[in-house]
Formats: C-alpha cells, structure tokens, sequence
C-alpha cells in the first residue's frame, strides 16, 4: 500500500477538491461481515480445482497466507509475498501462466488497467482475474492523488473501462470493499458510456455504479461462477 504523510495528505485533499471534484454524498453497501476475499478465492479454488495462483500487491500477506492452494506466487516491490518486483517488472519476465489472479496493487486506474490486461496475457483457459477495492463508498476513499488512510483509489475506472471490451466478462460482487471479476469471453452486457474514461467523476459513479460496475451478490456470484 503506498504511504502519505500527514502534510502530503493535507496537500492532496485540497488540491483535489479544489481542482478536481467537491461530492459530498456517500454509499453505504452493507458489505457481509462472514465473506471475504480470501472465502471467494477458495471457493473459486476448490470448485474449479484451481493450482496455480498469482497476487499483485500482497502489502503484510492478509490475504497471500491465506490462500491455501499447490503453486502461489505474490508480487510486491516492498512487503509480503515471495518475489520482491514491481508488477511490472514481474509481467515483463513472467513465463508462467495461473488460473486465478488477485490484483491488489497501485490503486490507481491506468496501473489497474495495465495489471488486469497484463494478468489476461497469462491466464489458462476458464482462469479468473480477480480486482479488489472495487466500490469505494465516499469521494475521499477514491480520491487521487490520495489523501485518506483508507482507500480504495480509482480502481473502479479499470473496471468500467473494460466491461466495454467485448471479449470480457466482468461483474462485480458486493463484498469486501468489492471484488471485480473478469473472464475471457462474450460480453453478455457491455456497458455504454456517454463520456471519456477520464472524465468520469465520482459523481457519475455514485449515481451509476451498479449499471458501471455490474454488481451482483454473494448468492448471484455462485450462480454464476
């Protein structure tokens, strides 16, 4: 997880809400308390028997220690998993393809956006590219440059960018600060936007994030994975 001081957070939030947007409305997802992130990656695991796994951005290994599973690799240039790259770096060397990829690194639309399309490149066939923070419930919480403890970046940007890719299919469950779900194949919904990636705000995602998103539940995520 990137760091910010105090005087750099302060710097940041005005900065944003000066220059870029002022939205004072927030979410309140409900997210379930008995289903986390490392529960869908095990079902995921044990239901489609599932042995090779990545994970981009392993922070302090809340997640990596968890997966219980014969081949795992996790990247992060500066704490946890087992090799010590940038994803970029990784993804320039990598020979190895996985059947499930949890991408939690850089929180950041075009570093999401690079890491999703780069994890694609090397996914078996019926694989599964996994996106935390996902659904950020306040316009602090997705704010870049940052300038909140918790926070969930743009990441969501990566998401609404891709459901127009008519070869993915992308939901997102409702869990765990979200979790977006991405397979290779036809697109049963692609999504149509009338403005630019870049210039969406968290206005439009906060009046649209469950056209934006796709989101489905926990019961819906079984049905359909």
């Amino acid at each position: 997880m990137e760091k910010i001081n105090r005087i750099g957070k302060i710097f940041n939030k005005i900065y944003y809400k000066i220059f870029i947007e002022n939205f004072k409305e927030h979410l309140d997802y409900n997210f379930p308390t008995d289903f986390f992130r490392w529960d869908l990656i095990d079902y995921l695991i044990k239901k489609n028997v599932y042995s090779n796994y990545l994970e981009i951005g392993c922070d302090k290994d809340q997640l990596f220690s968890k997966v219980n599973i014969k081949n795992k690799i996790g990247v992060d240039p500066s704490n946890g998993g087992n090799v010590r790259k940038t994803s970029n770096e990784f993804f320039f060397d990598n020979k190895k393809f996985f059947d499930i990829v949890f991408i939690d690194g850089l929180h950041e639309y075009e570093q999401v956006k690079k890491d999703i399309i780069n994890s694609l490149k090397f996914l078996n066939q019926n694989g599964v590219v996994l996106v935390h923070d996902c659904m950020p419930d306040s316009l602090g919480k997705q704010a870049v440059p940052r300038y909140k403890m918790q926070w969930n970046g743009d990441v969501w940007k990566a998401i609404v960018d891709l459901r127009q890719d008519k070869n993915l299919e992308i939901f997102t469950c409702s869990i765990d600060q979200g979790i977006g779900i991405i397979k290779k194949k036809k697109n049963t919904s692609i999504l149509n936007l009338n403005k630019p990636i870049k210039k969406l705000k968290f206005k439009d995602y906060f009046y649209n994030y469950k056209e934006y998103m796709r989101v489905i539940s926990i019961t819906e995520f079984k049905n359909l994975f």
